[in-house]
């Protein structure tokens, strides 16, 4: 009877997001455009001999469901179902048309023997492992040049239990780049949804060379001081929908890549129409909401709305560096609330490491149009750290109606930027000071659809600053 309910939850959930086209941009809603169909064909992983002790190393039983599974492709697709149990396994990769659907109780475990997650090629646009030169790990859940696939649940549970790789990485023991929890490439109609994610040995959620992505009602967790545990990182992907999700790691919550210096500027895949709704958390060494820094193929059309962070380093986070090249533009994030933060808000023009020594040190990034307004927040250290690049300067940032109760009695420190500034306490930076009303909405990205405030005035009835 619960497997019922879960189906029929499912079956809402992909109704309500196959009935209208993709929208960005100013509005409130994320929708995928690629409809999921209902599963006509379901198995159960015990009827491939898996077992749910905890112990019983389960990889053969996931990879024969799916190869069973795949002649169910073209007929309508079909549905691998995880019951309650804790269900250790390595590796596996998914299909095209195909539903992993966990019970409320199941756990999927990963093993800690690192022979059970094969080592791969690196990605195109990095050149090499992230961490290490050469392979890296492949992913718990994987997949590549898939359609139609959805991982979900009635919050079950994927456990990375990643503490074995935090310390092998600690250590300097790793011979290969860590891997991902999920990770699935040059897919169309990607939905994981209502499922929590723990201990990943690395990032997450990883798609990468996606388009029409949604990540919903998920909860991500790991230790606040492990290392590199970001949530959620659209990656050389476009159409990414992001939304309802709780997520509490050592890194990034969420960080929008496109590739890695002269290998992300040769692969030439940005990301775009990347919209973020409803995300709250805390990291410990990372940001709320990063870009970057691994940029090179372009990130663009972002619009991020409805976020809190709290004890975290940094609140919103643009990463880049000489040697990137690339472009951050059309950048929209509102309606935020920050608490205990370190750093509001920080542009950084000189983060981050090299792929290595072939890096054109002449490729400049592009960061023009950034929109960062209704922001407030309580007992944070600095309102905000803007640093460009000398030499390339980064263009019209624009703060608007951003209220912050800070420690430092400089609260701003700004360099190589350029931009406008109205209703921002404390005030911004000289570099900032010219006011963004009347005359600069336009310079402002998204701005210009934004001119009312709550009771219907024209905010450039104000006196500005």
């Amino acid at each position: 009877m619960r497997r019922s309910v879960i189906v029929v939850e499912v079956l809402l959930l992909l109704i309500s997001i196959s009935e209208a086209p993709w929208t960005v941009g100013g509005s409130s809603y994320c929708k995928q455009k690629t409809p999921l169909q209902i599963r006509p064909h379901s198995v159960t992983i015990t009827e491939f001999g898996a077992v749910g002790d905890g112990v019983t190393i389960n990889t053969k039983a996931f990879q024969n469901a799916i190869f069973y599974l795949q002649s169910f492709a073209d007929k309508g697709g079909a549905q691998l179902f995880v019951p309650a149990g804790r269900w250790l396994t390595g590796s596996f990769e998914l299909i095209s048309h195909l539903t992993l659907l966990l019970d409320k109780k199941a756990v999927i475990l990963g093993s800690q023997d690192s022979s059970d997650w094969p080592v791969e090629d690196p990605l195109p646009s990095y050149g090499r492992g992230r961490e290490l030169p050469g392979r890296r790990h492949q992913s718990l859940i994987y997949g590549q040049n898939l359609t139609d696939v959805l991982i979900t649940g009635d919050n079950g549970t994927i456990d990375g239990q990643g503490s074995v790789w935090w310390n092998w990485f600690r250590n300097e023991s790793l011979n290969f780049t860590r891997p991902h929890l999920v990770e699935l490439r040059n897919s169309i109609g990607v939905v994981i949804s209502n499922l929590t994610f723990l201990n990943s040995p690395f990032w997450a959620i990883h798609p990468v060379y996606c388009s029409h992505v949604l990540v919903q009602n998920v909860t991500i967790l790991a230790p606040l001081d492990s290392p590199n545990t970001d949530g959620i990182d659209p990656d050389s992907s476009d159409d990414v929908c992001i939304e309802d999700c709780y997520i509490s790691t050592g890194d990034d919550l969420i960080a929008i890549k496109s590739g890695w210096d002269e290998y992300g500027i040769s692969y030439a895949r940005p990301s775009s129409r990347i919209a973020i709704f409803r995300v709250a958390g805390e990291t410990g060494s990372g940001a709320g909401l990063a870009i970057g820094s691994e940029m090179s193929g372009g990130v663009s059309d972002v619009h991020a709305e409805d976020l809190q962070f709290f004890n975290s380093k940094n609140g919103i986070r643009i990463k880049t560096a000489p040697g990137r090249g690339g472009y951050i533009k059309d950048i929209y994030i509102s309606n935020v609330i920050m608490t205990n933060v370190n750093i509001a808000i920080r542009i950084s023009g000189q983060y981050g490491e090299h792929p290595d020594e072939d890096y054109d040190h002449n490729a400049l990034p592009f960061v023009d149009k950034i929109t960062i307004k209704d922001v407030v927040g309580d007992n944070i250290s600095r309102a905000g750290m803007l640093e460009g690049i000398e030499g390339d300067n980064f263009l019209n940032i624009c703060l608007s109606n951003i209220t912050l109760t800070v420690i430092k009695r400089r609260p701003w420190n700004c360099s190589y930027i350029e931009g406008y500034s109205s209703l921002v306490s404390p005030n911004t930076c000289e570099l900032l000071s010219d006011s963004i009303y009347p005359q600069h909405t336009s310079d402002c990205y998204l701005l210009s659809n934004h001119l009312k405030n709550p009771v219907g005035q024209n905010i450039s009835d104000y006196v500005p600053r």
